[in-house]
């Protein structure tokens, strides 16, 4: 006997309908079950398989390298016997940041002012250098009679010792805090030339070939073909600068006094508080690891 449906027409009799007509659900197979299972196991195993992978290759090597850091300076700590340890350093910092913004006159200041004094300095003779910097690095790759008249002086100046410049700065400025500002302008101008100038002379001829045939103004030369493929060079420049920058600052401070972390450090010597320049040796190089990792992430967002 064959299997019919009911159906109900407009007047409400019933009319009867084959069976090829009725959707089955279907019912799924045992084998199907088990494929699915095994396809979910199959998962979670790549899954703990990845993670694995990412513990061994990446965490557990910086893991091993910080401990054994901390066993070779404690061990030395131990046969020095002046010098701190791992434990009463991390117990002096924690007790120095517990209030890094006190303010207790002009020579007894929090920590967090003394870095933010020492950023300000950064920041601003940083950004003189880009302002300067970055546009006599493309008139200098764009043009050959400027890079011919700039190469000898380049190539004079560039290997100078920062420090070397601070008596020039205190001999113009007549006061130390502008001294410091351009011991960093001058320090760090020089990535930004050299890297922005290669750039501008990497970029293909036949791109300027057809700059030159379609007779476009050095404003369009320079916004539509140079500074895109000049970017990732000037990027470079910017990343390298803003470290030699950071790292000036510490050495420059020391001379100059006032405050900033580099006139911290020497004060704290002048205490024998040698807890004190280690933390500030580590906060030197957590803040140098941070600017240059936030110009490394502002680099990629402006790839072209």
């Amino acid at each position: 006997m064959s299997v019919v449906s009911i159906k109900k027409n407009i007047s409400g009799d019933e009319i009867p309908m084959p069976a090829s007509s009725v959707k089955e659900q279907p019912m799924k197979q045992p084998q199907e079950m088990a494929t699915t299972k095994t396809a979910s196991e199959k998962a979670t195993v790549q899954r703990i398989k990845a993670v694995t992978e990412f513990f061994v290759r990446r965490v557990m090597p910086s893991v091993l390298g910080v401990v054994l850091f901390l066993v070779i300076w404690a061990l030395l700590a131990k046969q020095s016997g002046e010098l701190p340890g791992p434990d009463k350093t991390w117990a002096s910092a924690v007790e120095l940041f517990s209030d890094p913004f006190y303010d207790n006159g002009p020579n007894d200041k929090g920590i967090g002012w003394n870095i933010l004094s020492s950023l300000e300095r950064v920041g601003i003779g940083f950004g003189l250098a880009a302002l300067i910097g970055i546009p006599l690095g493309f008139v200098i790759g764009r043009f050959a009679f400027f890079s011919g008249m700039a190469s000898p002086i380049i190539s004079l100046l560039r290997p100078v010792s920062p420090l070397a410049w601070l008596p020039i700065g205190l001999l113009v400025l007549k006061e130390a805090q502008p001294a410091a500002i351009w011991v960093i302008f001058i320090s760090s101008i020089w990535p930004m030339i050299i890297n922005t100038a290669v750039g501008v002379t990497k970029v293909p001829q036949d791109y300027m070939n057809v700059a030159r045939v379609l007779n476009l103004s050095e404003w369009k030369i320079f916004t539509r073909i140079l500074f895109p493929a000049v970017l990732p060079y000037m990027m470079t420049g910017v990343r390298l600068s803003i470290g030699v920058a950071w790292l000036v600052i510490v050495a420059a401070e020391m001379l100059t006094g006032g405050m900033g972390i580099g006139f911290w450090v020497w004060d704290e010597w002048n205490n024998l508080n040698v807890e004190h320049i280690i933390i500030a040796i580590f906060i030197v190089g957590i803040v140098g690891l941070l600017l240059e990792q936030g110009l490394l992430l502002l680099a990629k967002r402006f790839e072209y």
